[in-house]
């Protein structure tokens, strides 16, 4: 059967995913797992390889990958593509995509845990907001645009899968939607092992290039989210809760 379906010539693909599910909260102690360590739990490989099953199921052939070089997202990757039938691909590491990063959450005082917790769920979202007394958006605006205009400007891709952080992802679409803005809309939700489908067009003279925002959340696990209701911050925030009433 012929495709009558039209293919611009100049406009290229992105698979945006989120990484799958992991615990930052150790199990048996209740204490923080350093977010440079934490590795995908049962639940995330689950979604990693559903993720990869949907990819093989729709045909879809990847010839770049990249991810930011936290141990969750360079596991979902591998799972993926196994799981796609591209286990032959090697994933490139990209720093300036790594998540935002927070500060010590012991020096947060209890009345300004909720804000600061859940400030970046906020649309528009300050670029002064810091991530738990941490980055700010602004800094993390600076390196992920910096990587996006580093992707478009390489000629030798035409699809590819970035494996990424819920909150790098938020300002990805947010840069997508508002046609290249330099901005972070806090509504975006990403659930673990997401995947969002961008078309782009090369940026010409000036302008920042053309986007298209194909699909947003599709999680192949569980794709209505029936039984989502909270945010991951705020499912973070109750955890900590629970972690600091068993410290105090």
């Amino acid at each position: 059967m012929l495709d009558t379906q039209p293919r611009s010539p100049q406009r290229r693909r992105v698979y945006l995913m989120r990484h799958g599910a992991v615990t930052y909260f150790d199990g048996t102690t209740g204490r923080p797992v350093l977010p440079e360590q934490v590795r995908l739990n049962d639940d995330g490989i689950a979604q990693a390889q559903a993720a990869g099953e949907a990819f093989r199921a729709a045909g879809v052939r990847f010839d770049r990958v990249i991810v930011s070089g936290l141990p969750r997202t360079v596991e979902t990757a591998d799972l993926v593509l196994r799981h796609a039938g591209q286990g032959e691909l090697s994933p490139q590491v990209w720093p300036e995509w790594q998540e935002i990063r927070g500060g010590r959450l012991g020096e947060i005082p209890t009345d300004e845990l909720a804000r600061t917790f859940t400030g970046l769920q906020r649309s528009p979202v300050p670029e002064s907001q810091r991530f738990l007394n941490g980055e700010s958006v602004g800094e993390l605006l600076d390196r992920v645009l910096g990587g996006i205009a580093r992707l478009q400007a390489d000629p030798d891709w035409d699809c590819a899968l970035l494996v990424l952080h819920g909150v790098v992802n938020a300002a990805i679409l947010s840069h997508a939607v508002t046609g290249g803005q330099r901005l972070m809309l806090g509504s975006w939700v990403q659930s673990p092992a997401c995947i969002n489908v961008l078309d782009v067009a090369p940026p010409t003279g000036d302008a920042p290039g053309d986007w298209l925002l194909r699909v947003c959340n599709f999680a192949p696990s569980h794709p209505l989210h029936a039984d989502e209701r909270s945010t991951t911050m705020e499912a973070l925030y109750a955890q900590y809760l629970r972690y600091r009433g068993q410290r105090g």
